[in-house]
């Protein structure tokens, strides 16, 4: 409560006095609150993220399988299953190993050195030694280094944004104020990592190192969590109920398997040994090797997607998630809005004037009554000059680009002048100022002495201090206060920061001195200038195209609540303009803030733990959120969220280290562009899903009928089997791979932004799909039996050796499976739309994976190293075209089954 106390009870309080402390009590103070820093929080070591790509139950049931290949014997089959495994850890550890590090950013914010007074003289120490007590110079351009209570301040400004989100410096008081007020007004406060931007000042220094509001905000990013996201949580069940699964049918093939095998006489060593071999033939078939690249591959597709919309993936996942996004909670600065200050209306007691354009683009009309005035009358025109005479601001514009300097207020009153053809370096040229009066935080305004025929003062600051000096208008008429006051308050109503001008003339000329009592009273009030961050034209359609989406958009910003509520309604966030404040906030229970969180999308004044409850919130309520910021305020939500969005032009480097996702124009729309990326992202990895899991469960249903139907080797006594492991693996990785990943360069469905957002605690297979995957395993699993028996019967028919035999008949089964996923993969494209309608060359990348794998295939029959791999024999081209034919049955079956779905939906 140091910003509630008057400064002198501050310094007692912190045992300290006017001339600092003496370098005695800094060292015992030193050793009490240690050094003025911010803690970093330990990091996972690389053997500890190394283990997490590991301890998956899927990982332990293939490292199991190698292991009791190689002890059966199985070498080649054991290693081809390591190797699988070690690809997926790798991949995986490389990417959580270059995790953000949020923590570690906050000490960019800390400057190296500071001027402090110590047993009353100024000296130069490292920031770390700055101990509570201790009183520091500050001076513009400096960053604060440890929050503090203001002792004096001359014309003290300070930029907060990082900590606020306040578009425009925070002007500084030494006054107290209201207890329970927010960061953003504690006027009397500076805070650590925040910047001077303009005048001096000395303060008493009240927190350090962990007890400032910087190091508060490092204690909730250390407390907050990387959240999994939703496609990680469903791959994760599926990955639990396949290893179930998986597990469970292998005891009871091993059991059939081996007690067919007793019964053919074959020892029980050997039957067991034998279901061994079954049991691992089983375990690779199921589980799909391929899948984890799968899934990555398709997410760095996306990144590389999002990257030309402008959004930078910083972490894999994030990628999907925001297609499942249903919340996103934006800061209002910069992003909603264009973080350019811009005059919208001029107004004298004759006139009121609308002001075209936005930001710091000089192209604009002046209009009255919504008509376009060609000629500006001449009380706008002496507002407009005066306005650039009483500024520093420079602008200087062309076409497109500009370039500014200066307060952000004063370059809006700049932008307005140009856009009525004023030349400003002509204007001052022929009005040259003689003196000032700068602008003062307790005085709230600026007086300028300029000389041209004659000496004028001229005024510029809050309305309410300027009427008072004012005794008429422009033209010499008595002043009327009460029209004047309505318009600040009509303007103010509207969001709008309210400028007020005035001026008066002097009739000593030879003094070019401004006295203080010169700038009291006396003066002609010329106008007001009514001015406000204008939002993005192009973060209003974002918005509506996330809205049509069924997404919620809230704005969560440190400005005023006036400010927010009349952006927010401009924005189309809310019609009714309600706004939360963070003190309205602060004074909420949980169940509260949980119904407010719902009917709200405006909070204005908010802190970051304020941020924080509101994520929290929302996820309590099962949503999946995003959350945009570019402060160090925002860096705690950011990583609480599950998918943090930071600005890459304004965003401290903490926010971005926070983030997933890093916005390269600072843009809401395109957040907008992300989501419908993360949409289509999502949708092209459950067509490779829906493509990959039959190929698994059929091989998995195609070693189950062997091994309980199949007839034993009558010389070996050797049960005989469809296919080999090494075969197996053949389909999952490489085949599979190659024919799932053209998927993931699918084009988007048409209506991608047209429908609600996925339900978090929606399955990842819908029935139709889980139906898909199991018609689509039983027909491969038939079709695979039919051929294998086909070929082996007619090969020991012919004559042939009963083991060349079987080879030709496992060789011909993998290519009629492989031959049967490249018209599935077809079909594929697809979930419910036939081929045609999506357009058959729409994604040319199908016809390269294809290309691709009858190229490997033709190796796999052919090549005599893989012979000696694979125990694979050549096969004819009859053989080959019976296969191609058998696995083109799928092509028609599923198109029928797509047209009777249809039929379904139509009628629901």
């Amino acid at each position: 409560m140091w910003h509630a106390i008057p400064y002198e009870e501050v310094i007692t309080s912190v045992g300290s006095s006017n001339k600092g402390l003496t370098s005695e009590e800094a060292k015992k103070r030193f050793q009490q609150y240690g050094p003025n820093h911010i803690k970093r929080k330990q990091k996972d070591g690389p053997l500890t993220v190394l283990w997490r790509q590991i301890n998956n139950p899927l990982i332990w049931v293939l490292i199991g399988s190698s292991t009791l290949a190689v002890l059966l014997g199985k070498i080649t089959d054991g290693l081809v299953v390591l190797a699988v495994v070690v690809i997926n850890t790798i991949i995986g550890f490389i990417q959580e190993f270059k995790a953000g590090r949020a923590i570690e950013a906050l000490s960019e914010m800390i400057p190296e050195n500071a001027t402090v007074l110590r047993d009353g003289r100024k000296v130069s120490i490292p920031v770390a030694e700055i101990v509570p007590g201790d009183l520091v110079e500050l001076e513009a351009g400096e960053r604060v280094p440890a929050d503090m209570r203001l002792v004096r301040q001359k014309n003290l400004t300070v930029e907060e944004a990082a900590l606020t989100g306040e578009s425009v410096p925070s002007q500084k008081s030494v006054n107290p104020v209201e207890p329970d007020v927010s960061i953003g007004d504690r006027k009397g406060m500076v805070y650590s990592g925040t910047l001077v931007s303009t005048g001096t000042a000395t303060a008493v220094v009240v927190g350090t190192g962990m007890n400032t509001e910087l190091g508060k905000i490092s204690d909730m990013l250390s407390e907050t969590t990387d959240l999994e996201t939703p496609l990680t949580k469903k791959l994760g069940v599926v990955g639990k109920y396949l290893t179930i699964g998986i597990v469970a049918i292998t005891v009871v093939i091993m059991i059939i398997g081996t007690i067919r095998a007793t019964s053919q006489g074959i020892s029980l060593d050997m039957a067991l040994k034998d279901s061994l071999i079954f049991a691992i033939a089983l375990a690779v078939g199921a589980i799909p090797e391929g899948l984890p690249a799968v899934v990555t591959i398709a997410l760095a597709i996306g990144v590389q997607r999002m990257a030309r919309r402008k959004a930078i993936i910083r972490k894999l996942p994030a990628v999907e998630t925001l297609g499942s996004t249903t919340v996103i909670c934006s800061d209002k600065t910069g992003t909603l809005t264009r973080n350019e200050m811009t005059v919208n209306e001029l107004w004298t007691i004759e006139h009121d004037i609308q002001v075209t354009g936005v930001g710091y683009n000089s192209e604009g009309i002046f209009k009255q009554n919504g008509i376009e005035m060609t000629e500006l009358p001449d009380d706008i025109k002496i507002l407009l000059e005066d306005a650039v005479l009483c500024s520093d601001a420079g602008f200087k514009s062309e076409g497109d680009n500009f370039q500014i300097t200066g307060d952000p207020t004063e370059v809006a009153l700049i932008v307005a002048a140009a856009k009525a053809n004023l030349n400003v370096d002509e204007v001052r040229n022929n009005h040259p100022r003689q003196d000032v009066i700068p602008f003062d935080s307790e005085s709230k305004f600026m007086a300028t002495l300029n000389q041209n025929e004659q000496q004028r003062i001229i005024i510029k600051g809050a309305p309410e201090v300027i009427l008072k000096k004012c005794s008429s208008h422009f033209g010499g008429a008595k002043l009327e206060t009460e029209p004047v006051i309505s318009e600040i308050e009509r303007l103010g109503a509207k969001g709008m920061r309210v400028l007020a001008v005035a001026q008066k003339f002097r009739t000593n000329t030879k003094n070019t001195e401004l006295q203080p009592s010169e700038a009291e009273n006396d003066f002609q009030f010329l106008g007001l200038f009514g001015m406000i961050d204008p939002p993005r034209a192009e973060a209003i359609e974002a918005i509506k195209a996330c809205h049509d989406a069924g997404i919620v958009v809230k704005m969560i910003t440190g400005d005023h609540q006036t400010t927010a509520q009349s952006i927010g309604m401009d924005l189309g966030l809310s019609k009714s303009g309600k706004t939360i404040t963070g003190v309205e906030l602060a004074k909420m229970d949980s169940e509260t803030l949980a119904e407010i969180v719902k009917n709200t999308n405006i909070f204005a004044r908010v802190a970051p733990e304020h941020k924080l409850r509101l994520v929290k919130a929302l996820q309590a309520d099962n949503h999946i959120v995003a959350m945009t910021g570019d402060g160090v305020n925002d860096a705690p939500s950011l990583k609480q969220s599950n998918i943090g969005v930071a600005m890459g032009i304004t965003g401290t480097s903490v926010s971005k280290e926070s983030s997933d996702i890093v916005l390269a124009d600072d843009n809401f729309a395109s957040i907008s562009a992300a989501v419908e990326e993360g949409r289509r992202v999502y949708d092209n990895l459950l067509k490779s899903l829906a493509f990959l899991l039959p190929t698994n469960l059929g091989l998995a249903f195609i070693l189950i009928y062997g091994i309980m139907f199949f007839p034993f080797n009558l010389i070996t006594n050797e049960l005989l089997l469809p296919m080999l492991p090494t075969q197996l693996l053949w389909i999952n990785l490489v085949a599979a791979v190659a024919l799932a990943l053209p998927l993931a360069f699918e084009v988007k469905e048409p209506n991608v932004m047209k429908r609600p957002p996925r339900k978090p605690d929606a399955p990842l297979f819908n029935k139709f799909v889980t139906f898909r995957v199991f018609f689509v395993s039983l027909l491969m699993t038939a079709g695979t039996i039919i051929i294998f028996n086909l070929h082996y019967s007619h090969s020991l028919g012919n004559g042939l050796d009963p083991a060349f035999a079987q080879a030709k008949a496992q060789t011909t089964s993998v290519t009629f499976v492989i031959l049967f996923q490249i018209f599935y993969m077809l079909n594929c494209r697809s979930l419910r739309d036939s081929l045609m309608k999506i357009g058959f060359f729409s994604n040319p990348t199908v016809f390269l994976g294809i290309g691709i794998v009858l190229g490997l295939q033709a190796v796999f029959i052919y090549a005599p190293f893989m012979h000696t791999i694979f125990n694979t024999v050549p096969l004819t081209l009859n053989e080959v075209l019976f296969a191609a034919l058998f696995g083109f049955v799928i092509f028609p079956v599923i198109g029928v089954e797509k047209w009777i779905h249809y039929l379904l939906s139509r009628r629901k």
